[in-house]
Parts: structure tokens; C-alpha cells; sequence
């Protein structure tokens, strides 16, 4: 059965590039599936703007979400390394494997629209609520559909960066689980496969082979800032009409097959 199916990548998985066994599978997918790739890098964004001498700051919300607060000079650098590097870096390593892609980020043809957010309620440092300005992060508001189907119908792989444009026409920081749950929405597809560096959600150090989403809402106060937004992303995807999705590693032999035929991960449903 052909599938339309989402992949994102997290930004540790492709730290010292795509690896083999992903690439290998993203081409064994679309001989038979079309496929939309979404990927993080904000390990990389950090290392650079470090090395430009911008710390970047981090910040946790009252439902545990750790995000990066993204002032005027972060979200350039932040556009730079995504688009400029690793977006063309990925591209780059899936046309050397003669898979069809365009790089493309939420700014190209209006792709991802975002609402900026005005303002921000963070902890600090004694668990006390703030409210700071909200920067240059956005919420996504509309994607572009009729631009990814032109290209899913020519063959081509869509490589997505998580950048989208305001309605003041600048680039937001948006998140890459979010955006990946957003597209997937979008484009009803059958399938959102979020993979990262673990092999999926674990609670007491047990992983959880399968969730409906009532059990995943039950669970999010125990689940920590690393994986707490995969799980709203994926309660997210399926809210908007994904049948199901998949937490799991992205470095299994072949971790998007895998993933699909419950071999490995969280598999997250809406039953």
C-alpha cells in the first residue's frame, strides 16, 4: 500500500551528516511511499553561534517544554546554519545517492506561515513563572500543500528546514517536531515518524512500545523536556487527522521501514 509519509530527523542523527543506513532507507521508502523530510539541527546552530560569540540561551515553560529563546541575532544565525548548511548538506547527500530532493525551508513559496509570538511565560531559575518578550519564535498558522504535492507528484523528495515567515514577512524560529506534526496534518498523511537518538519513549527506564492518546495526555507531567514535545507533536499530528505516529532511533538499519512495520519505538495512535 503507498503511503504519504513524514519523516523529521532530530538534529543529534545527522550531528556528523545524514548516516548510510538513513539515506539508504529514505530511497528505499519512496520507491513505494511518498515522503516528506523534516529535519532539526539545533545541536550545530548551537556549536555555531558559539563559536561566533553568541551563547544561546535556553529557556523551559510551566509544561516543561525547553525551547531556544531566539532574539534578533539568533534567529539569522539560526536561518544561516539551517538553510545555508544543513539543508544544502542533506540535499547534497541524498542526490549523491540518486534520490530526487529540493531543499526547502518554511520561507520558500510561503511554505510554513507563522504567528510570532508577542509574548513568552518561562521558569526561572527558582521555578518561578516570567513573562519575557516572545522574540522570533512563531506558532505555525497555514502550510503551504499545493507546493509540496507539485513536488511529491514530480518525484521529488522535499527536504523541509523549520524556519517560517511571519506576517511581518521575517524568519521565525519554529520547531521541528511541531512543524513535522503540522505538515503531516496538513497533508493527511498516513504516517509521522519522528526519529531521534533514543530508541523512543521510555518511563521508568522501560520503553513503551504503544500509547493511544489518552494514555500519552496521562503521561506528559512524567515525561522530561527531551522527548515532552515529540509526544505533543504526535498527539498534535494525530489531532489533525495522521493515523499514527512513531517515536523511535534513527540509528536502526533502517529506521524509517522499521519504525513503519512497529519493529523498533512508540508507536502512537489515536484508538
Amino acid at each position: 500500500m503507498t503511503m504519504m509519509i513524514v519523516v523529521k530527523t532530530g538534529g543529534r542523527v545527522i550531528e556528523n551528516g545524514v548516516p548510510e543506513n538513513l539515506v539508504k532507507d529514505i530511497g528505499q521508502s519512496t520507491s513505494t511511499h511518498q515522503l516528506v523530510f523534516v529535519h532539526g539541527g539545533g545541536v550545530e546552530v548551537t556549536e555555531i553561534a558559539k563559536k561566533m560569540g553568541k551563547p544561546q540561551k535556553f529557556v523551559v515553560s510551566p509544561n516543561g517544554f525547553r525551547s531556544r529563546y531566539t532574539d534578533k541575532d539568533t534567529v539569522d544565525i539560526y536561518t544561516m546554519v539551517m538553510v545555508g548548511k544543513l539543508n544544502s548538506d542533506i540535499v547534497i547527500k541524498l542526490e549523491s545517492h540518486g534520490i530526487a530532493s529540493i531543499g526547502l525551508s518554511g520561507l520558500d513559496g510561503r511554505l510554513l506561515q507563522a504567528e510570532r509570538k508577542k509574548r513568552l511565560i518561562i521558569l526561572d531559575d527558582r521555578g518561578r513563572r516570567r513573562v519575557i518578550d516572545g522574540g522570533y519564535t512563531g506558532q505555525i498558522t497555514e502550510v503551504n500543500t499545493t507546493l509540496l504535492q507539485l513536488l511529491l507528484n514530480q518525484h521529488y523528495i522535499p527536504v523541509i528546514a523549520p524556519v517560517a515567515l511571519s506576517e511581518e514577512f521575517e524568519p521565525l524560529n519554529v520547531d521541528g517536531d511541531r512543524s513535522a506534526a503540522h505538515i503531516a496534518g496538513a497533508l493527511k498523511a498516513d504516517r509521522l515518524v519522528l526519529l531521534t537518538d533514543v530508541d523512543g519513549l521510555l518511563v521508568d527506564e522501560t520503553l513503551v512500545s504503544e500509547l493511544t492518546t489518552f494514555e500519552a495526555k496521562a503521561l506528559l507531567p512524567k515525561i522530561g523536556p527531551g522527548m515532552i514535545t515529540k509526544v505533543y507533536a504526535a498527539l498534535e499530528a494525530i489531532e489533525k487527522g495522521v493515523e499514527e505516529v512513531i517515536i523511535s532511533s534513527g540509528f536502526h538499519n533502517q529506521p524509517i521501514s522499521s519504525a513503519i512495520n512497529h519493529e523498533h519505538g512508540t508507536v502512537i495512535r489515536n484508538v
